[in-house]
């Protein structure tokens, strides 16, 4: 029985300065996300973080996959894409393809492999799946002189 791990992020913003935290269980580290010309917000926008997690995800299942094949990665790379349209709609034509070297390893075994890591990456099946996302609470804090 596998146990499942809670992942979670945090992201704070204030003026020229971006916090980003990501836990998985109990192992947390920092992520760099610089901050807009502006000074408020993130470079990088939330299309681009999604793309990065399809890409990123993938990745990691490949190696992890390949692992338990007994299959040497030498280089994997990974282009994720998503088109958007106006505020609020939701992204459209997610797509990703792949490049990969390997090791002494048939050019089938490879493509098994890529094939199988498709069907079993976790980012790639939840967005499949369209599952839920909610609000569960909200907070305000002013600096208004009451």
């Amino acid at each position: 029985m596998v146990l499942a791990v809670k992942i979670g992020a945090h992201f704070q913003s204030e003026f020229a300065l971006n916090k980003a935290r990501v836990a998985s269980g109990e192992i947390e580290h920092g992520v760099d996300v610089p901050c807009k010309p502006t000074g408020f917000g993130s470079e990088t926008n939330g299309g681009e973080f999604l793309c990065l997690a399809l890409a990123a995800c993938y990745v990691n299942d490949v190696y992890r996959e390949a692992e338990r094949r007994g299959i040497r990665i030498e280089v994997i790379q990974v282009w994720a894409e998503a088109e958007f349209g106006g505020e609020g709609e939701p992204a459209k034509h997610l797509s990703y393809r792949v490049r990969a070297t390997a090791g002494e390893v048939e050019e089938g075994t490879v493509r098994d492999l890529l094939t199988h890591v498709d069907r079993v990456a976790e980012i790639h099946n939840t967005l499949r799946m369209a599952v839920a996302v909610t609000l569960t609470s909200v907070e305000i804090r002013t600096v208004w002189p009451l």
